[in-house]
């Protein structure tokens, strides 16, 4: 299951070297605008302690955690709907992921130049999110334009049902007012999902700050842009992109002393991916043997033979059962054996609910 996020953002606020931290790559990170010219991806591991619990169970040939890329996206300047700077291209880019990390400069500093002048987080959000909300409404606007009489002169069921949600959409994109601020029905959203509105997808606002305010926590920009999250119904991760580079570069062991001595229970880098997977509306189960332990993505609400699909379309389309064990059981009881002894390996059909921390087995006959 192949899930994007996007890292999006003004020139200069620490898209590239949060980039840079996320896939422990060296892209180019320059003080200029535009530095970074087209989409770069990089697939990103999400931590999983639980993980390292059942490799050390299971002693497997090869561990495989679960992961989803981050793509890194060309500085957003004003103007970018009206195609200013890398505006269109910046735009087609952004429509292709499945969720939005907006990083917010909230530090200050004479040697980097801030492309509005001064820094002002706020400014600096409203500024991309007016944009994306432009870019959003001439989309909706061109489209009501072609289908409006064939509504108004047919009654097509399908057509009338997109005009209605468009119109909705073109409500709330004239009052400034994001699409995932909307209350859209099932159907609704089903009938516009093919435009991939970039105000729709799901946000967080990535706090970069300075170092000595990632160990507090916070500081008056952050305070300011959390307020503004809350409105907008997004997440916001406080971080500094430079730390977050700079701790890449340690072994784990020193990373986590590194934390501990300044009083960080998680890295930014590590709350920024749990937020992210979490936004997605991302789980993991586990598949695990002498050969591999694995964990594997899926979407919340899935049922288990989509789940098998995940594995092989074969798992899926000749789907019998799934013998399932809780995670939480396992690490509880300690081994297979004492997990079928107490009862709580469980046989599990087509109606099943796969559950986070699920471990597999899928019976299948094709």
């Amino acid at each position: 299951m192949s899930l994007k996020a996007g890292i999006i953002g003004l020139p200069n606020v620490g898209k590239s070297t949060l980039f840079n931290a996320i896939t422990k790559k060296n892209i180019l990170a320059a003080n200029y605008p535009f530095a970074t010219i087209d989409p770069n991806v990089g697939v990103v591991t999400v931590p999983d302690s639980r993980l390292e619990f059942l490799e050390n169970l299971y002693l497997p040939e090869r561990t495989i955690p679960t992961t989803f890329e981050f793509t890194d996206i060309a500085g957003l300047v004003k103007g970018a709907s009206k195609g200013e700077g890398l505006g269109n291209k910046f735009l087609s880019h952004i429509r292709e992921v499945d969720a939005v990390v907006e990083v917010v400069r909230c530090f200050d500093d004479a040697d980097i130049i801030h492309v509005e002048g001064a820094v002002n987080p706020i400014r600096d959000i409203e500024i991309i999110n007016v944009e994306l909300i432009l870019a959003d409404l001439e989309i909706v606007e061109n489209r009501i334009g072609k289908i409006e009489k064939k509504a108004e002169t047919t009654k097509d069921k399908d057509t009338v049902l997109e005009l209605n949600a468009l119109t909705k959409a073109k409500k709330s994109l004239d009052q400034n007012i994001p699409l995932r601020q909307v209350e859209f029905s099932e159907d609704e959203l089903e009938a516009i999902k093919s435009f991939n509105f970039i105000t729709l997808k799901p946000l967080i606002y990535a706090a970069n700050v300075n170092e000595d305010d990632a160990v507090l926590g916070e500081n008056a920009y952050t305070r300011k842009v959390a307020e503004y999250a809350e409105k907008d119904n997004a997440s916001v991760i406080v971080m500094c992109a430079k730390m977050e580079s700079e701790l890449v570069e340690l072994s784990e062991q020193e990373r986590k002393a590194f934390l501990q001595d300044l009083g960080i229970e998680y890295a930014g880098l590590d709350k920024l991916i749990f937020a992210t997977y979490n936004l997605l509306g991302l789980e993991t189960f586990f598949t695990v043997g002498k050969d591999e332990v694995r964990a594997w993505t899926f979407k919340k609400g899935m049922k288990a033979p989509a789940c098998a699909g995940i594995i092989h379309s074969d798992f899926e389309r000749g789907f019998i059962k799934a013998e399932v064990t809780s995670f939480n059981d396992l690490e509880e009881l300690g081994n297979e054996k004492a997990v079928k002894e107490s009862g709580k390996l469980r046989l599990e059909g087509k109606d099943y609910i796969m559950q986070d921390g699920d471990i597999c087995y899928f019976r299948f006959n094709v």
